[in-house]
């Protein structure tokens, strides 16, 4: 890869994301779904009684947001709330036997996205893009939180810089 194509990098990630997401979106919407939605259901699918903060954490929600987006699925019949045992103020959370033929739908939806993105990769191409992408994602995971003077240092720069036109 050219030291160019390198610098583009980031922007490649971020683009490549929003197109997928995009794309899963329309799909979704065949189906009066939204992202936060099939998210908040595919985490609880696998994390079943978590605590309605520790879901928003998971499917990457705004707790308030994730409010709504669960009184819309107990309406439905999707979700049902539970008093949590260790603390009667806190609810924990459980999917319903309806929310199984939705769970199923937005499963295939990731299937035939996941198709799409991937075309023309062969599988041992498939299997070294994931690869490389979880040790990417390893790396970031694993870095430290970059000390507050380092993150206020640019924005202060770039401050100064524009008070000064």
């Amino acid at each position: 890869m050219s030291t160019d194509r390198f610098r583009q990098l980031g922007f490649l990630f971020k683009d490549v994301s929003r197109r997928y997401t995009r794309r899963f979106e329309e799909r979704a919407q065949r189906l009066a779904l939204t992202l936060p939605q099939c998210r908040a259901l595919i985490h609880l699918q696998s994390n079943e009684g978590v605590s309605q903060k520790r879901l928003a954490e998971l499917a990457d929600v705004d707790p308030m947001t994730l409010v709504r987006i669960l009184d819309r699925m107990e309406a439905d019949g999707w979700v049902q709330r539970r008093f949590d045992p260790a603390d009667r103020r806190a609810h924990t959370l459980w999917l319903t036997a309806a929310a199984a033929p939705v769970l199923e739908q937005i499963w295939q939806l990731i299937v035939e996205t996941r198709a799409e993105m991937l075309q023309g990769l062969s599988s041992d191409e498939r299997t070294v893009l994931v690869t490389l992408l979880e040790r990417v994602h390893a790396n970031l995971t694993a870095l430290p939180p970059l000390p507050a003077e380092q993150t206020h240092a640019s924005d202060l720069g770039r401050k100064s810089t524009r008070s000064n036109r």
